[in-house]
């Protein structure tokens, strides 16, 4: 009978461990039933409404999209061709060309940025009093202040940087040269009907909307009272274990991030790794919000729902630097069970190409500081083969793709019943999942899933069969599932809600 050495033993049971870890995991029979910790470190307004209260002008945030109709010549303001050349006042309706969307300076002064990407400014070259959008950067020919009526805040005029206001002297012709008051009537060449079109209540709108005095306090308390240590302690006794956490890469730059982003999301995370220590829980660090944004939706923190992650190789090389700094620091908690590289990148503007540079990238930069951390790799949204990863990703220990999966968002669920809704997950959701799901490939985690639908007057039973057969097909996943999300002002998107009020039960 041969006797080891500890020293032996050890390594016997740390090799063993990494040829396990090798076929797909440590351990084969534990699978991760998690929530994520959704609007806390990365805001999402339709989470927690009340946050962007306190903002001044709180209707004019960055992102949002604003349409001008001229009440002389009765048509919109359009950025001629896009962009690149004058801005006009021809157009019937509103729509791309005629949407521009606000970059906010303060809450009085805005930058207009349009569809191709420049922004409306005085022509600087020429004409100093004609209005075009030709210019990719901001300055302060591309400063505007907009100047509502106070008897109705639907009409708008626009101060232009020379002093003058914006007017429409023919349907061709816009030009920033008309001084003096209004009495705000339909013949007046500098009075606009204001139209939104669109929205965006991410991290850098309440940053940004509160500016750089009231953002820190604002956003400190929301990261000190929204999720706290007896949240941990009910998740851990509810029969989940293991969270999700959203994070934004700017959290790497704390204590003193890229304005307007405050600090002090850092220690928000340092005591979610206490917690979950002390409850004995596992933690999945998600970069929600990436440099650039990777898919122009807020809760990625697109300025104005551009996407711009991925175009160049410093957003790719600033993200690695990010995956590097946040597993450098939690290496060593034993908690850390896995690191997503980054959450729902969309296709076609995030091409497999430079996702699957990114993703190798930061495999690399995880298994620097860690050789037991699973490295999840979110799949592409929109267009995307959903085994595109699987030739990068099987190559290397360790690996799981992340699938989101909501009956939501696609108008094919708009008209289903409640039974439709479930047949849906056992048959569509179970072929998907099965589908990503191989004995030699990567493990599979559905990272983001709800129990809530499009389903209208569905009663509490509706609701618990629709939960109940997601777990069922999600429990599958050899990962592991996570719901979405611990706390929301909308019920049934609260697992916390859901669990109170006997509609999931774990």
């Amino acid at each position: 009978m041969a006797v080891f050495s500890m020293k032996q033993l050890l390594t016997i049971v740390l090799s063993a461990l990494m040829v396990s870890l090798s076929h797909g995991r440590v351990n084969p029979s534990f699978k991760i039933k998690a929530v994520n910790l959704g609007g806390w470190l990365v805001t999402e307004g339709w989470i927690k409404p009340s946050l962007f209260d306190g903002i001044p002008n709180k209707d004019f945030l960055d992102g949002t999209g604003l349409q001008f109709k001229s009440v002389k010549v009765g048509k919109y303001l359009c950025a001629e061709l896009g962009g690149g050349t004058i801005v006009v006042a021809n157009r019937t309706s509103a729509s791309g060309w005629e949407t521009f969307r606000l970059w906010r300076i303060n809450e009085t002064h805005f930058n207009f940025r349009v569809f191709n990407k420049q922004f409306v400014g005085l022509d600087t070259s020429g004409n100093r009093t004609d209005v075009v959008a030709i210019s990719s950067t901001t300055g302060r020919s591309e400063t505007f202040e907009i100047v509502k009526n106070s008897n109705d805040s639907s009409r708008v005029r626009i101060k232009a940087s020379n002093g003058f206001f914006l007017q429409v002297k023919t349907e061709e012709l816009v030009t920033a040269d008309y001084a003096g008051d209004s009495t705000w009537g339909d013949d007046d060449p500098s009075v606009f009907v204001l139209g939104i079109s669109g929205r965006l209540q991410g991290e850098f709108q309440v940053a940004n909307g509160y500016g750089p005095k009231l953002a820190p306090q604002v956003m400190r308390e929301h990261w000190r009272t929204f999720i706290v240590e007896k949240d941990f302690m009910f998740i851990s006794e509810n029969g989940l274990n293991a969270v999700r956490i959203p994070v934004g890469w700017w959290i790497a730059s704390d204590p003193a991030p890229p304005k307007p982003y405050v600090g002090g999301s850092l220690q928000a995370l340092d005591n979610a790794f206490s917690w979950a220590e002390k409850y004995k829980l596992n933690v999945v660090i998600d970069l929600h919000a990436a440099p650039g944004s990777q898919n122009g939706f807020e809760h990625s923190s697109s300025r104005d729902g551009s996407q711009e992650w991925g175009l160049t190789d410093a957003t790719i090389q600033q993200t690695v630097d990010v995956i590097d700094f946040l597993t450098a620091r939690y290496a060593k908690s034993p908690s850390l069970y896995a690191v997503e590289l980054i959450n729902e990148p969309l296709a076609p503007g995030a091409t497999l190409d430079s996702v699957t540079k990114y993703y190798k990238a930061g495999y690399n930069a995880v298994r620097k500081h860690s050789s037991s951390a699973y490295v999840v790799m979110s799949n592409r949204l929109g267009p995307a083969e959903p085994r595109e990863l699987f030739p990068l990703a099987s190559g290397l220990n360790g690996t799981v793709i992340d699938v989101h999966y909501y009956n939501l968002f696609s108008d094919i669920f708009n008209n289903m019943t409640v039974q439709q809704n479930i047949d849906f997950i056992h048959t569509n959701r179970s072929a998907q999942l099965n589908y990503v799901t191989t004995s030699n490939g990567p493990l599979t985690f559905v990272g983001e899933w709800v129990a809530e639908w499009q389903v209208s007057g569905a009663t509490k039973e509706d609701y618990q069969r629709f939960g109940k057969a997601q777990l069922e097909v999600y429990g599958r996943a050899t990962f592991g599932w996570a719901y979405w999300t611990l706390k929301n002002v909308n019920n049934h998107w609260s697992l916390e809600w859901m669990i109170n009020n006997g509609y999931i039960k774990l």
